[in-house]
Parts: C-alpha cells; structure tokens; sequence
C-alpha cells in the first residue's frame, strides 16, 4: 500500500515541484483534489476538479492526481456520507444493504439513481459540511511537506 502511494500519489507530485509549482499551490490543489475526490455524488469530481482548477489557476495535474487516487475511498465514504446526511435532515434512515445495492445496480444505473436521489442529497449536503474543514487541516497538513520536499530539491 505504501509503494503504491508513493508510485501513484507522492512521487508525481515531487515531479511537479521540480518542474517549478509552488509548495503552497501544490499543497491547496492536492487538498482540494483528495476532499473532493470523496464527494458522494459520483461521476462529478473529474469535472468539478478541472472547473475549479481552471477558474482558481491551480495545479490542474495535482488536483487531478489526488482526485484520482481518492477513488477507492470514495466508495468507503459514501455510506458515512449518507448517515451523516440522515442525521443532518433528521430524516429516516435509507436501508441500504449490500444486497439492496446490487438489486438496484441489477434494475440499471438510472433506476438506482431516482432510487436514491434524496439520499444522495442527503450525503452532499453532509459533504459539504465536511469538505471545507478537510481542506483546510489538509492544506494546512501538506504545506510543510511541499516546502520541505522543496528545499531538498533546491539543496
């Protein structure tokens, strides 16, 4: 696991710091990109990443490379996401299963989508709670990184 991290995540974001991006906007595009790689709504973060890369001018290559490896974790996180969302709306809870998942993958992608429409707003609104205090404490958490990872590079 940890040699896939560095091949996948760390090691390309070393790469970018030599060809001259800041630590700072590395760190900020990295946290942006690993939160919202995990946004709940899925098939949304490629494109919410490139938007705002493109109207905030970050790291487009960074961004995307931290959404992508949030891959994985996305799927853990989507049940969390929900329950929160439950508790948020104070509505009931969905009976989501593993068996009640893959009958609604069975009846096809645009039935489980009406299916669970609401719930899905329900885990967005519990990620957008989330999401700016994970960017925050992550940018805040990889800034020395970068800088230091930098310095050595300059050293």
């Amino acid at each position: 696991m940890r040699r896939m991290i560095r091949d996948r995540l760390l090691d390309p974001l070393r790469r970018l710091l030599r060809q001259g991006a800041s630590a700072e906007e590395l760190a900020l595009s990295a946290a942006l990109g690993l939160v919202i790689g995990n946004i709940p709504v899925l098939g949304v973060s490629t494109v919410l990443c490139v938007a705002i890369a493109v109207r905030f001018r970050l790291n487009l290559a960074a961004i995307q490379l931290a959404q992508a490896a949030m891959a994985p974790t996305q799927w853990l996180l989507l049940l969390p996401f929900l329950r929160l969302g439950e508790w948020l709306t104070r509505s009931p809870r969905v009976p989501l299963t593993v068996r009640t998942g893959r009958a609604l993958l069975a009846a096809g992608p645009g039935h489980a989508t009406a299916a669970l429409g609401f719930a899905t707003l329900q885990a967005g609104l519990a990620w957008l709670v989330v999401a700016p205090l994970a960017v925050f404490a992550l940018y805040k958490l990889l800034t020395p990184v970068f800088v230091r990872a930098l310095a050595q590079r300059m050293a």
